[in-house]
Order: structure tokens, then sequence, then C-alpha cells
């Protein structure tokens, strides 16, 4: 007996493929939190005004330091014939300090002994070069012989009459800071009110201060 095949109804595929589309989305950041942005501006900032701070007080000159270390005198006369006049020497030894990081010229070093306030006599040093961060020291001596004290002739009676003549003595160094391809001028002094025994002839005490 011949059999029966029975036909599957199907529907052809078509011969061309349809066009897929790829879309790629992108990784999705959320915003910066505004307190966050504040706190790294803040940092920022900081940083910056200690980082020019710093450098502000590395390169910005300052004047040289000028410290007594000692003080020595070598003789102290007073002559009463034919006129009052007094004869009067000093040793000091001037310490002249660079606190700056660059290089230093200071063209002169004058030391001055004035009594009650008026000058008596000044002595002149020359200069030198301090290295940066560096220290030298100028010594100077003063000799002052037949000097005439016209205006404060009973104050220095009365000091003479004590044993006591107070003195002051002022350093001052003038000089240049090699700031790269600048020179910027510089200046620094110190005062000293020095107390000298007529007896012995030594000096009872000194004060010293920066100007």
């Amino acid at each position: 007996m011949a059999s029966k095949c029975s036909s599957v109804p199907y529907t052809a595929l078509p011969s061309h493929r349809v066009p897929q589309n790829v879309i790629v989305l992108s990784y999705y950041r959320p915003p910066p939190d505004p307190q966050i942005v504040f706190i790294r501006r803040c940092i920022f900032f900081t940083f910056a005004i200690l980082l020019l701070s710093a450098a502000v007080f590395f390169l910005y000159p300052s004047d040289p330091t000028l410290q007594v270390t000692r003080i020595r005198l070598n003789h102290v006369h007073v002559n009463s014939y034919p006129t009052l006049t007094l004869d009067l020497s000093f040793s000091v030894v001037i310490m002249v300090r660079n606190r700056d990081f660059f290089s230093l010229d200071y063209d002169s070093l004058d030391v001055s002994v004035g009594y009650r306030g008026r000058e008596l006599g000044l002595v002149h040093s020359q200069g030198g070069k301090l290295r940066a961060r560096g220290s030298s020291y100028v010594n100077a001596t003063l000799d002052l012989n037949g000097l005439q004290v016209i205006h404060d002739v009973f104050y220095l009676i009365e000091d003479l009459a004590r044993g006591i003549i107070p003195f002051d003595t002022n350093t001052k160094a003038n000089g240049e800071l090699g700031l790269l391809f600048f020179k910027l001028p510089i200046k620094g002094r110190v005062s000293c009110e020095v107390y000298v025994n007529t007896a012995n002839q030594t000096i009872v005490r000194q004060d010293c201060y920066p100007e």
C-alpha cells in the first residue's frame, strides 16, 4: 500500500538581513560633591600661600646683625690743666652676621663714642664680604686725646666725683646684598651704653641693643 506523505506548510526566510544598530552608552559619572570641591580648593590655596610665604622668607633681604662681642678700655684720663680735657681710648670687637641666603658686601663699619648724647669721636673701618649665612669679626680702636668737654663739663665733674663715667657707642654698617643680578642697599646698627670706672680703668657695665 503506498503511504501518503503529509506536507507541512512553512514560510521561506527572506534572502536579505535586517541591519542591527548597536548603541554604546558611556559610563555615567555623578556630578562632584560641591563640598568636596570647596575643600580641594581650600587645600590648593593654602599650599600656594605657604609656598609663597616660604619663598618670601628665604629671598626677602634683611639687614645684617651687628653684635658687640667685646669692649675694652685702654685708658681714660682727665686733664685739669690748662683746661679740662679728656684722653680716652676704646677697643671694640664687632661681629657682623649675614642672615640672608645671598652674599653680602659691606662698604664700611663706623664706630663712634659719645658722652651724654654728644659724639666725641668716630673711627672708620674698611668693609668686606660675607658669604651667605656667614659672619665676620671687625676690630676697631678709637683714640681721643685732649678732647674738650665744654657743654657737659658740670656733668663730667659730677661723674668724676662718683668715679664712673657713662659713655655710649654706636656702630653702623652700610653695604649691598647680592640678590641674583640686583644689588640691594642694607644697613645695620647697634648701640651700647658703657660705664667706665676711672679708678681702676675698667668697664663696670655695658648694655647693648640693636636698632
